[in-house]
């Protein structure tokens, strides 16, 4: 027989262990992201008494896929919207923690006698939390939707951005023993770059793409396309020197901004849930009973600086950003781990050979530990908020909603020379950016490929040259036109001039910036194309800069090309029936929820339900298949499956979550006691059917059957309407929930 490769005997151990083992763990109503780290224990390395997983190289590679789908999960789920609007909370709150963590790992480093550079590494794998640890917490306990989870998925963003960077500062710390700030800063561009070139062109050309596909897809066809496009990413990000997570998140965003996004995720999830229990079992098998007998000390010290101060260092960024103390404390406890990015640090400090090898596996079995305790930290924040809350003084509370409103405060209250200033600088940034990409895409793909097909014709070099650089700057025009002349009012300019103080110091400044990065985008582009003098270069920039900013063509495509993005990004939220004003957000919680078919509320009309009542939230939506009912009546009736969009406060909608998105208390049941009875009767003269209707029979009237199948003269009328009267020799065949015995023709009637 063919030798079956190991990956299979591997998968196999693998699924049917974590299968077993999280049944035993749903059982005891515990997470199951527990169950599967217990079952990776039992079929790693080191534990000898169980069958061991044969390929671990193809297991860490499944493991990979499997953070990809996590992550690309999360990306559908948060938008690009929300992480604009949250993405200060999670600069705030991830810096914090990264400072903070920074000392203790340092501290306790020092303490335990680690070496200087095991004390570096040591501060930097404590700072960077499990996003795939938290992300499957809130699956597990159903918090997904709960507010505060935008704010701990903002920082866990953030903190795989710094985890990026903070590779390049080691790697190079480690190489050269000093701190490279310039290849720091090269990396930061790099990464800005990189993020603002993919979410524009995804946003401008990835929901056009699935709108004009959108009647030819199926189920099917959407899956390939969507993790087609995700894994895409995941390769461009990876050639970026980014990570496979990043690239896998920010694929999920871009596509959560299109109307397809709900369906994507249904159809993902269960890829999602395979995948991931392969990564959970994997990190499982790291765990080395040894070094908990040899360092245990150590790792429990590590472990509790962790719970602690992490935690604690988590709840003062979310604090100091803004958010209220519930919330601070909601968010902060979730950050009580670390994860797979701590691993990667490890690695690297071991590859390099400037950490002891002993740091490795301790940082795993640390991992292990904190793993076990995050979802009862996430489970206990609220109970510690109530507890804490009655007990801390009234001036301090007083404060801390004090600083919260004033941070919650909108741009209009700020000065106005401040937003002219971020207006400019974004737009700079923008459009400079897709500047410098249609300049790198050109000079990389477009002129290599015109020089080879001009050669090929025997043509002149000059003249691919010459096309490639029209091209080009026709293609560039109508950003061009938005770096240089987009928002700028020469009569808003003057009134700034008229009523700041040094205003001309800021503006004209900003600008000189602008026209200076449309003459460099130009020069650059005809520098890559024409070998000539710099000066004649500049010349002919300015020449072209100046036809592109009278041209009303480059104002209009510029438009068209803005109108379609704008078009693209707010695509989803315009499937929204309304939206809640800023000033309200903080009051109101509106959120899409299904019913489904183990919903209590299901099968009943809203007057019945008394929703208001019983929750205090609203309906305001009904969507059935492609019907929407708007602010749907008392006497609506609530549908499996029904999309409901609920309005109402935080705790109210969490309320009427629980009931409406329901889990059945089994997957499957089993009818098997619940039999139906078939029986045949021969119709005889006189007999008590014989010339009666099926409708008006005493068969209707007075017992619960129905008529299945008539044989008439050797004919079968199959599903007879109620008005088929009984003749003398049909063979009537029925059937019934209940045993039947009807008078005067119980001999006749043979049940089969």
């Amino acid at each position: 027989m063919e030798s079956l490769p190991a990956i299979f005997m591997d998968l196999a151990l693998i699924l049917v262990t974590a299968g077993v083992i999280t049944v035993i763990f749903k059982w005891l109503k515990q997470p199951l992201v527990l169950g599967y780290i217990l079952a990776g224990f039992f079929i790693g390395p080191y534990f000898p008494w169980f069958p061991v997983v044969g390929d671990a190289t193809s297991v860490r590679v499944w493991s990979d896929i499997g953070i990809v789908f996590l992550m690309f999960a999360l990306g559908l789920e948060f938008s690009i919207k929300k992480l604009k609007k949250v993405g200060g909370t999670g600069a705030i709150t991830a810096l914090t923690e990264l400072f903070i963590m920074f000392l203790i790992g340092n501290v306790v480093g020092h303490i335990l006698g680690f070496k200087s550079m095991d004390c570096i590494f040591l501060g930097c794998m404590l700072s960077i939390s499990s996003t795939a640890i938290i992300i499957k917490s809130f699956d597990d306990l159903k918090l997904k939707q709960q507010k505060f989870t935008s704010t701990v998925t903002a920082v866990l963003v953030v903190e795989d951005i710094i985890a990026v960077l903070l590779l390049v500062v080691l790697s190079t710390i480690s190489v050269s023993k000093t701190f490279d700030g310039g290849q720091l800063v090269w990396s930061m561009v790099k990464l800005v770059f990189f993020l603002i070139v993919w979410f524009v062109f995804g946003i401008y050309l990835i929901p056009t793409f699935l709108r004009w596909m959108r009647k030819y897809m199926t189920e099917e066809t959407l899956l390939l396309v969507a993790v087609g496009l995700c894994f895409g990413m995941v390769v461009m990000a990876a050639h970026a020197g980014f990570s496979t997570a990043l690239g896998a998140f920010v694929m999920g965003a871009i596509l959560a901004e299109t109307i397809e996004a709900d369906v994507i995720h249904r159809l993902v999830t269960p890829l999602k849930n395979l995948f991931s229990a392969v990564f959970f079992v994997s990190v499982g098998m790291l765990v080395q009973p040894s070094v908990l007998g040899q360092h245990w000390l150590t790792v429990i010290i590590i472990a509790l600086s962790i719970i602690v101060f992490k935690s604690m260092a988590a709840t003062t960024g979310v604090l100091l950003s803004g958010k209220p103390l519930k919330t601070a404390v909601q968010s902060g406890f979730c950050f009580c781990q670390i994860g797979e990015f701590s691993f990667i640090i490890a690695g690297l400090g071991l590859s390099y050979g400037v950490i002891d090898e002993n740091l490795y596996p301790i940082i795993v079995s640390v991992s292990i530990l904190t793993t076990f305790v995050t979802p009862y930290m996430i489970r206990g924040s609220l109970p510690f908020y109530n507890w804490l809350e009655p007990k801390l003084p009234a001036k301090l509370k007083q404060r801390i909603e004090e600083y919260s409103q004033h941070s919650a405060g909108d741009d209009s209250s700020r000065v106005s020379i401040g937003l002219f200033v971020r207006k400019q600088l974004s737009g700079i940034v923008l459009h400079g950016v897709i500047l410098a990409a249609i300049s790198l895409l050109s000079l990389s793909l477009l002129r290599p490929f015109l020089d080879k097909l001009f050669a090929g014709m025997q043509i002149p070099q000059i003249w691919s040259r010459l096309i490639g650089l029209i091209g080009t700057l026709v293609i560039m025009s109508p950003f061009l036109w938005a770096v240089a002349v987009k928002n700028v009012s020469r009569k808003r300019i003057k009134e700034m001039f008229d009523t700041y103080r040094f205003s001309q110091a800021v503006v004209i400044p900003l600008l000189v910036l602008r026209y200076f990065v449309a003459l460099f985008a130009v020069g650059s582009v005809i520098a890559g194309y024409v070998d000539l003098a710099v000066g004649f270069l500049m010349v002919l920039a300015v020449i072209v800069v100046a036809v592109v900013l009278f041209s009303r063509r480059a104002d209009g495509f510029y438009g068209r090309i803005e109108e379609s993005f704008n078009k693209n990004f707010n695509l989803r939220q315009a499937q929204a029936s309304f939206h809640i004003p800023e000033g309200m957000e903080n009051e109101f919680v509106m959120e899409r929820l299904r019913v489904t078919p183990s919903s209590p509320l299901a099968g009943k009309t809203l007057q019945q339900n008394d929703i208001r009542k019983r929750y205090g939230a609203n309906i305001v939506t009904i969507e059935r298949g492609d019907t929407v009912i708007d602010l749907p009546g008392k006497d609506e009736i609530l549908m499996p499956f029904d999309m409901l969009t609920v309005i109402g406060t935080e705790e109210q909608v969490s309320a009427i979550r629980g009931d409406i998105d329901k889990e059945a208390d089994m997957l499957v049941h089993d009818h098997s006691d619940h039999e139906m009875h078939m029986y045949r009767y021969h119709v005889e003269a006189g007999g008590p059917l014989c010339g009666m209707q099926i409708g008006t029979s005493v068969l209707a009237k007075k017992h619960h059957v129905m008529v299945i199948a008539i044989e008439r003269g050797g004919d079968k009328i199959v599903n007879p309407n109620r008005h088929i009267v009984f003749m003398h020799g049909d063979l009537l065949w029925f059937v019934s929930p209940e045993k039947l015995t009807v008078s005067g023709f119980e001999k006749k009637m043979v049940e089969i």
